[in-house]
């Protein structure tokens, strides 16, 4: 079938459009669609992919599910739409850069110039239905999802993965840790941001990483 992706992760990805469980994740998510109010809007479903072609890459942030509140999901993982209050987890990452650069938090909590400088901010599921957080888990998305991580992991070599808090790290266990830096540490989110996120200094170590291997360092 043909799936509305940008061309390079089209190429990559290909074998999975016709793949039972992606046709079933397809009819489900047209169907929740039409009957309920669901997040992204479904021209931005696949915006994270939409930014970066799949050889621009070069930091993966792994998320789990969209923001379930009116208006905040935009298509990028823990970004929310530019005049949209920062949720908790957002605002603990700003934090953090600040403590690491120095640098204010910004007004706008769209992470899309991050995306446009190759990170790659993947949620795990890519849609959701308003108010009812990980209502669109184990549909298919995951598969989906592992089938990115598996492919960069595989066709590209030096890349940062940030996983943040147990779901990610287990997600993120198909990772080629010999060919990639994979940096692990609690989640972002109130509840456990004190336990390991606040000093991680992964962006730090992430710019590192790249300047290491040639490669422009991300603008935090």
């Amino acid at each position: 079938m043909d799936v509305k992706i940008a061309p390079s992760w089209k190429e990559h990805l290909s074998g999975e459009f016709s793949q039972p469980y992606f046709l079933n994740l397809v009819e489900y998510i047209k169907s929740e669609y039409q009957n309920h109010t669901i997040y992204p809007p479904g021209k931005e479903i696949f915006r994270a992919f939409d930014l970066i072609d799949f050889e621009a890459v070069k930091v993966v942030i792994l998320g789990q599910d969209p923001y379930h509140g009116p208006k905040q999901a935009n298509g990028l993982a823990f970004s929310v739409r530019e005049g949209i209050t920062k949720p908790p987890s957002l605002v603990n990452i700003f934090k953090e850069i600040e403590m690491e650069f120095g640098k204010p938090m910004p007004k706008s909590g769209d992470l899309e110039r991050w995306a446009k400088q190759g990170v790659l901010l993947l949620n795990a599921t890519l849609t959701v239905k308003a108010r009812q957080a990980g209502s669109h888990q184990k549909k298919g998305w995951e598969e989906f999802t592992d089938a990115v991580i598996q492919q960069l992991s595989a066709e590209r070599e030096h890349l940062v993965f940030m996983l943040w808090g147990a779901y990610a790290q287990k997600k993120g266990a198909i990772i080629d840790p010999g060919k990639h830096l994979v940096l692990k540490s609690a989640h972002p989110s109130p509840f456990s941001a004190d336990r390991g996120f606040f000093g991680n200094n992964h962006f730090k170590k992430a710019n590192e990483y790249l300047k290491q291997h040639g490669m422009e360092e991300i603008d935090w």
